[in-house]
């Protein structure tokens, strides 16, 4: 017992009490995380997350990150890759070392010279449309 608490206090923090919204969470260069990934706060990744990355409200991809699955944030800042669409309900911003393997919907999006998006871009209302819908986009085979 601490000599500041008096008898039948709670302890000032709680192990089960979640981050503060502007908590910084960072997935370092070498470090993998296989399964989904939850946050309110931001996301640094300069690793490998295989698995989707949802509630952020920022997430911020280095030139070494990569993400093997979806991103739902508010923003999305892309340095490296990402193989899987990016829901953003404000601003994604594709780097020039950055390559997207998937569909992006966003109100915003900003695409640096040698970035690359492989897959379809949906902005406005389109994007909030498509990002609400619990049906996926159709999609037609090319012929090779």
């Amino acid at each position: 017992m601490s000599i500041f608490n008096k008898p039948g206090d709670r302890p000032a923090t709680r192990l089960d009490a979640p981050p503060p919204e502007g908590a910084m969470s960072v997935v370092g260069a070498g470090m993998r995380i296989m399964g989904d990934v939850e946050s309110n706060g931001i996301i640094k990744v300069e690793g490998t997350i295989d698995g989707t990355v949802r509630g952020a409200r920022q997430v911020l991809l280095g030139r070494s990150g990569v993400i093997n699955g979806d991103v739902h944030a508010g923003d999305a800042v892309v340095g490296g890759k990402i193989v899987g669409a990016i829901i953003a309900s404000d601003r994604v911003e594709i780097q020039a070392t950055a390559s997207v393997e998937g569909d992006i919907s966003t109100r915003s999006i900003v695409v640096f010279e040698g970035g690359s998006i492989n897959g379809s871009v949906r902005m406005g209302e389109g994007a909030r449309q498509a990002s609400t819908s619990s049906h996926p986009p159709i999609r037609l085979a090319a012929d090779h």
